[in-house]
């Protein structure tokens, strides 16, 4: 499980950064820096977490199960820091 965890926080900051370097003009360090004060850094890491949906049907298909949940456990930490996030 801890493999598809790691692998699963991997995946949301790469969905991180990509939509970041798409569709926001200035550099993923600033604009993170500025999502974390204005409040919105959790919207960032949910729209990350959408990237998950790779890895965890991969692991499925090849059936690694205990790898799948190491993704949900991944997102489901991602969920929580976005909920403290959002209350902070």
């Amino acid at each position: 499980m801890a493999i598809g965890a790691v692998i699963g926080l991997i995946a949301n900051l790469v969905g991180m950064f990509l939509f970041i370097a798409i569709f926001v003009d200035e550099d993923f360090e600033r604009t993170v820096s500025t999502a974390y004060q204005t409040g919105i850094l959790g919207k960032f890491m949910a729209l990350g977490a959408v990237l998950n949906f790779a890895p965890f049907y991969m692991f499925l298909r090849r059936n690694l199960i205990y790898r799948a949940r190491g993704v949900v456990v991944a997102t489901v930490l991602v969920a929580i820091t976005t909920l403290v996030l959002y209350f902070q």
